[in-house]
């Protein structure tokens, strides 16, 4: 990638465009509304390779993924002038790392499609051919291909997996519960298929050309059944569809043959297995003409539909449509409803039951439309499931949170402008170079014939915080968008929004990137309480479910202050010692295997938790120690691993009396009850295992050979860890002052080697946070390895950052999924 051309996208400015039906092009002096805030945050811009071998794709695809990874496609021109079509993955977070794929699609790629965790992709081309790709070993730069169907020399035009049934709700109305499960509710939504026991099916349902519609399903053996059939007994073409799903299980499919004097045409799918095979059975629903095709001042003036979508892909009520001439466009938005059928008195007579229970019809109704536009280039839609009933929509229209509420329209002109999805009014807009002066001649306006640079594609983060487009030049640009879209907010407002969103990832495990773009340095400390505070207010159960999450979020939330930027050492090392705890636990087996009891790991924390004797060997007999027997090579492939817990506790210990500043490493681990009681329960199974296998324990260089440096170690942490206790409890701690002195002389009895097992600090989220654009091909990479204790092991904050541990064969630590976009040696740490 190369430096971005700062004269075509790099302003965005405050000219106000008042309602969207104002033309771009129109002369000073209109009137014009207010603006909301939308501006570049960073643009990636390709070598400069001829344009003999690279060249957009047509029709250029793109989606993003709820783990913020945007997959789009480019063609490349070989010598031979053949092309080959490409599929490239970026990660928001290092958007400087592209990684490229060769699709091995024979024609144009005309779809792409995530799942619902993110983690794979479904591609489509103009020959029929559907290709799913996985990550590799959960590695953002390694994909393959292995299953996939066709439906040879038809084209595919819309394209969606299977709904699996999980649709959480925002409630604007509840923002300030203190439960989360007032705050984001389940709606009742079916998915599009089960397996036995209610279990989801997966699977991908795709539209052709030629007005067919097929459904692959995928068994948990592997086998891929795949079934076609028309939408329709007469069969037409479908220039455009799209495909959205029902609370019942049911998916309806909208198509139009690209010409607005046609109707769009509405289809009701049913899947289903029959004798291991796959049923697919299709029903009309009711259609619509455009509304501007009835009036006879426009019938004429847009001869073509250009696009067709839901509002949302489990909101199939809601359909926005767009017809449009050469240089122009307009946009409706419908909603299907339930009417009541009219009817006539004398049947009502002749049979009294009619007029009893009035027949109910569905029908399109128009909801809103837009006056004449410049010509609509690219939509993107609203992912975020927010509420949409008339409280929720009261609160978030008083409290200015408009999230999930706007979609985005792009226009020729190369203005992005955001719009309510119901209403259809301005919200924001971004112009893609800085506007003409008021007073400056028209004489001296450039004069090009060239096309102005617009999107052709574009895509709405998850929590619509942020608007990803690739231009007609193959430059991709990330726009930030306000919660408020501009309008001022007092700060206390402000912060509610952002906590608000946070709590939705933590809860859905959607990366929370394009939230932290909106984070500013002086709001870090008062997000980390108040995530905290609420976390600390639900039930045990949730929290341990979300332990691993609230880490990441905050050591992410961290990053972006130099005020808290140490904690992030102390947030990450908390996040391995988790996986290293909970790896540990998984080795312990129950005597016997039939017994009705707690598992010896719950038994270890138990026991760990009564017995505050500061003897180890005291806590020891408490236990079965024959849970604990393992194959003496597998204890020893675990001294690396045992030896990063000793070194690590010692390292807390000789540092204590030093730990008066927050800005030192381990400063929050002294002061975290939990913690500290993690620690004393490994350092009871290192213990115990030292007795099966003595060369698998930490070693220590001790100033005497009598010296039982375990022993000294736990009766040290154990005093500390009831220090800790008592604090939280408020009870009065009367020995610290002894405590601190028995810590303080731990050096003259054990020798502490320089402890480099804290993560790195990297300054990207910093740098990235002002409302200047970042140039991504000119910033360096911020990942620099770090030397470790003998264990190699690697690290990555946000919701997908839950570190585990395999023991095979040797001693083996990976987190999964990784999100760096390669595998770095040693220590790689993503940046927010």
């Amino acid at each position: 990638m190369a430096a971005p051309d700062p004269g075509r996208w790099g302003e965005c400015g405050p000219r106000p465009p008042g309602r969207l039906g104002s033309r771009g092009g129109q002369e000073p002096g209109t009137v014009l509304g207010a603006v909301g805030m939308m501006d570049l945050a960073y643009v990636c811009e390709w070598e400069k390779w001829t344009k003999s071998t690279y060249c957009p794709s047509l029709p250029l695809a793109c989606a993003w993924s709820c783990r913020n990874l945007i997959a789009f496609t480019t063609d490349l021109r070989n010598d031979d002038q053949d092309l080959t079509h490409m599929i490239h993955i970026l990660d928001t977070e290092h958007p400087w790392e592209v990684h490229s794929v060769s699709s091995g699609h024979s024609e144009a790629i005309t779809c792409l499609e995530w799942d619902q965790s993110g983690s794979r992709l479904l591609s489509a081309d103009a020959d029929g051919q559907i290709k799913c790709w996985s990550m590799a070993d959960h590695l953002a730069n390694s994909w393959e291909s292995s299953v996939g169907s066709q439906v040879e020399g038809d084209p595919i035009v819309a394209l969606s997996w299977l709904h699996n049934g999980v649709k959480l709700a925002l409630h604007v109305e509840k923002s300030g519960a203190s439960s989360f499960g007032e705050k984001f509710s389940r709606v009742k939504f079916s998915p599009s298929l089960t397996l036995f026991g209610g279990k989801p099916m997966e699977g991908w349902i795709a539209v052709t050309v030629s007005g067919l519609v097929t459904v692959s399903l995928l068994k948990p053996s592997g086998q891929v059944l795949t079934s076609t059939e028309s939408l329709c007994r007469l069969r037409g073409r479908v220039a455009l569809a799209d495909i959205a799903f029902t609370g019942g299980g049911n998916i309806v499919v909208a198509a139009a043959d690209g010409s607005s004097a046609s109707p769009v045409k509405f289809y009701k799918v049913c899947v289903s297995v029959v004798s291991e095979k796959c049923r697919i059975d299709t029903e009309i629903l009711p259609s619509l003409f455009m509304r501007c095709t009835t009036d006879p001042n426009r019938k004429d003036r847009f001869p073509a539909i250009t696009h067709l979508k839901f509002l949302a892909r489990d909101m199939s009520e809601q359909v926005l449509l767009c017809a449009s001439s050469q240089t122009s466009s307009l946009v409706e938005c419908w909603s299907l409803r339930k009417e009541g059928l009219p009817v006539n008195n004398i049947f009502q007579q002749i049979s009294p039951v009619v007029g009893d229970k009035q027949p109910m019809i569905l029908k399109w109704r128009i909801l809103s439309a837009t006056n004449d536009l410049d010509r609509v280039s690219a939509v993107a839609l609203p992912k975020l499931p927010i509420s949409l009933t008339n409280t929720d929509l009261k609160v978030a229209s008083d409290t200015q949170f408009y999230p999930g509420l706007g979609l985005a329209l792009a226009f020729q002109d190369g203005s992005v402008h955001m719009v309510h999805r119901l209403s259809l009014q301005t919200m924001a807009v971004f112009y893609s170079s800085a506007p003409r002066s008021l007073d400056e001649p028209a004489l001296k306006r450039s004069r090009t014939t060239c096309p102005a640079v617009h999107f052709k594609a574009m895509q709405l983060s998850w929590t619509s915080l942020a608007l990803v487009g690739i231009d007609n030049h193959g430059k991709l640009s990330m726009l930030r968008i306000s919660p408020s879209l501009g309008h001022p907010l007092e700060p206390k407002l402000a912060l509610q929004h952002l906590l608000f969103l946070l709590e939705y990832c933590m809860v859905t495990g959607y990366d929370w990137w394009d939230i932290l773009l909106h984070v500013q340095p002086g709001m870090v400390q008062s997000l980390v309480e108040r995530l905290h505070e609420e976390y600390t207010r639900q039930k045990p159960a949730l929290q341990q479910v979300l332990s691993t999450r609230i880490l990441a979020m905050k050591a992410s939330l961290c990053k972006l202050s130099p005020c808290t930027v140490a904690r992030v050492c102390d947030y990450h090392t908390k996040l391995f010692l988790m996986a290293i705890t909970s790896t540990l636990k998984s080795l312990l087996r129950p005597h016997f295997l039939n017994t009705p009891d707690k598992s010896p790991g719950d038994r270890l924390a138990e026991t760990c938790a009564k017995i505050t004797d500061v003897d180890i060997d005291k806590v020891m007999i408490n236990l079965k120690t024959e849970e604990f027997v393992l194959d003496m090579n597998t204890l020893q492939a675990l001294q690396q691993l045992l030896q990063w817990v000793g070194d690590f506790v010692l390292y807390l210990l000789v540092s204590l009396p030093n730990q008066g500043s927050p800005l030192r490493p381990g400063h929050s681990f002294l002061r975290d009850g939990t913690s500290l009681g993690m620690l004393r329960e490994l350092m009871v199974v290192i213990r115990i295992w030292g007795l099966l296998k003595p060369s698998c324990l930490p070693v220590y260089t001790a100033t005497s050979d009598t010296q039982d440096s375990m022993s000294l170690l736990f009766r040290l942490l154990t005093k500390l860890w009831i220090c800790c206790e008592a604090v939280m409890r408020a009870q009065p701690v009367n020995q610290m002052k002894v405590w601190l002195m028995n810590a303080a002389c731990c050096p003259a009895s054990c020798w502490s080697p320089t402890w480099t097992g804290f993560l790195p600090v990297t300054a990207w989220s910093v740098a990235c946070n002002p409302s200047s654009p970042c140039d991504c091909a000119s910033a360096g990479h911020p990942l620099c390895p770090a030397a470790l204790p003998p264990c190699s092991w690697t690290a990555s904050p946000g919701p997908l950052a839950s570190l585990r541990l395999t023991i095979s064969g040797g001693c083996t630590w990976a987190p999964t999924p990784l999100r760096s976009a390669k595998p770095v040696p040693g220590v790689a740490v993503s940046p927010c």
